[in-house]
């Protein structure tokens, strides 16, 4: 049977290259993507829901993360994105009254953040919208803004370190567990300014943007004196027990939340910073296109692979106006998607063959991500190719009776039975919006006014790592009076691009205003 879905898909890539897609065939893939989506959700309500996520093979719920429906959660804000204003406001709903945090239970404050403080706050700024249970102070007050900042101060016991880094692990009742050990990822440090910074900024509680800034403060300091940052330190000691350094798992969203928290809060500070992380990147693990690892004291490399992770980082060389480097890596990487149907967990870039027991793919949207990113600024169709080739592999290859399945091994394309939250928050949107040329997100769509003189929708969007769009616009209504970061001391120009054949500015990823 694998055999037979191999062909199929191989059948399919060799159909897909020729002359520019048409309207209405982009119209086609569109509406395919939103199949998928729906055969995900229907089957997560009916076999998963209440549990975190589902089993798609044996047609099962099961809790992952927290035990607080997280797939229904991440999936919140993509039925926006797809149209859906009914279904939005049933289970957003549902969700206000079900949900509780108050829980004897160890989450993981990184995930615990991107997917459920950014899902409910995604939610909460898009449901004007859909006109959910919205009053005179949104979007400074609402129920599901409610629901963000209850999870997130769980979250704040977490920084109360000496370095201001958090640990990797909090209990949702009693804060960090007894015992819990001080070493953490990178990414688990400095991932929490986009979600952390919106809440202060709506709420005034100015507690947890400055947490997500000691933080970012705090790993600043830890970087070696070439510059560079390793993948996992003590946050206690700021000693690095992991020196590998690189964009990849346990590094990645770092840089990420520096770029885009520059320009959800027009930071100077934070895009210097990400501006001189970028030039050591250039300088030290770059090579041919491809992005290795090094060693942040010998600036050595150390590991030639390539992870699927990877692939976020030509969508943010893209935001960063970057256009050539990231159509080229992004290339390397699709090289590697037309090779085996998918891209593994673990690639050897030398030896052309995914690492073992790193063979799988559990369905990660990254590549998808900057794919969209890329058409968005180029509007070149090789990018749409690239979706649909995507599209049709995941298709042929994932989907069972009850939803689709994590591919154990990229090779024979066997299947596991897991479909994590983030298929229907990221994987599922970010191929909707590739094809979706009219999508609200793009800027296709009419600013919303409010009785609080707030004008949404109109400075863009920007998404966090989990894939849930922040409205830059909505995030400005509440506390306009300007506070001086902890990291503002260093100077930015203005955040601008050559694309297109004009100078541009922009709103949101992938996206760009006229100047």
């Amino acid at each position: 049977m694998a055999s037979v879905k191999l062909l199929l898909y191989f059948v399919i890539i060799l159909e897909s290259f020729g002359n520019p897609m048409r309207t209405d065939e982009i119209l086609v893939l569109r509406e395919k993507v939103r199949s998928m989506f729906y055969h995900g959700y229907d089957s997560y309500m009916k076999y998963g829901y209440p549990y975190d996520e589902l089993k798609p093979v044996s047609c099962a719920g099961h809790d992952t993360w927290g035990s607080y429906s997280l797939t229904l959660i991440d999936a919140l804000d993509t039925l926006l994105v797809m149209g859906n204003e009914t279904e939005f406001v049933r289970v957003a709903g549902l969700l206000v009254d079900t949900l509780d945090f108050d829980r004897d239970i160890n989450v993981s404050v990184f995930e615990t953040n991107i997917r459920v403080v950014g899902g409910l706050l995604s939610a909460h700024l898009l449901s004007v919208r859909a006109g959910f249970q919205l009053d005179a102070r949104w979007p400074c007050e609402g129920p599901l803004l409610q629901l963000a900042v209850d999870v997130a101060e769980r979250l704040l016991p977490a920084f109360d370190t000496a370095t201001g880094m958090p640990y990797g692990t909090v209990n949702l009742i009693y804060g960090v567990p007894e015992g819990e050990t001080p070493v953490t990822c990178t990414a688990g440090v400095g991932t929490f300014i986009l979600e952390f910074g919106t809440l202060t900024k709506l709420t005034g509680d100015q507690r947890f943007e400055d947490a997500a800034l000691k933080a970012l403060n705090g790993l600043w300091k830890a970087k070696s004196d070439l510059g560079l940052v390793g993948n996992h330190v003590d946050v206690q000691t700021s000693k690095w027990t992991a020196e590998d350094s690189g964009i990849g798992p346990g590094v990645d969203s770092y840089y990420e939340y520096l770029l885009k928290g520059a320009i959800l809060f027009d930071s100077p500070g934070l895009h210097g910073m990400f501006e001189e992380l970028y030039g050591k990147i250039v300088k030290y693990n770059k090579i041919d296109d491809w992005y290795i690892w090094a060693n942040m004291f010998k600036g050595k490399y150390s590991m030639a692979t390539f992870h699927s992770l990877d692939a976020y980082w030509p969508g943010l060389q893209t935001l960063r106006g970057d256009i050539g480097n990231a159509s080229k890596t992004l290339k390397r990487y699709h090289s590697v998607w037309k090779k085996f149907g998918f891209t593994p967990e673990f690639y050897q870039i030398t030896a052309g063959l995914p690492i073992k027991d790193r063979e799988s793919y559990p369905l990660r949207p990254e590549l998808i991500e900057s794919t969209m990113y890329l058409y968005q600024a180029t509007k070149d169709p090789y990018f749409l190719e690239v979706g649909r080739d995507i599209l049709h592999s995941i298709e042929t290859s994932c989907r069972t009776e009850c939803g689709y399945a994590t591919v154990k091994n990229i090779i024979t394309h066997e299947l596991q039975d897991r479909m994590e939250s983030f298929f229907l928050a990221e994987t599922t949107k970010y191929l909707f919006l590739l094809f979706d040329t009219d999508n609200f997100l793009h800027g296709n769509a009419r600013t919303l006014d409010h009785s609080l003189n707030c004008r949404t929708h109109s400075h863009g969007y920007v998404f966090n790592t989990e894939a849930h769009p922040i409205d830059i616009g909505a995030s400005k209504c509440c506390h306009s009076q300007n506070k001086v970061h902890l990291m503002e001391e260093i100077t930015l120009k203005p955040l601008t691009c050559q694309a297109r054949g004009f100078n541009a500015r922009f709103s949101f990823e992938g996206a760009f205003i006229e100047d």
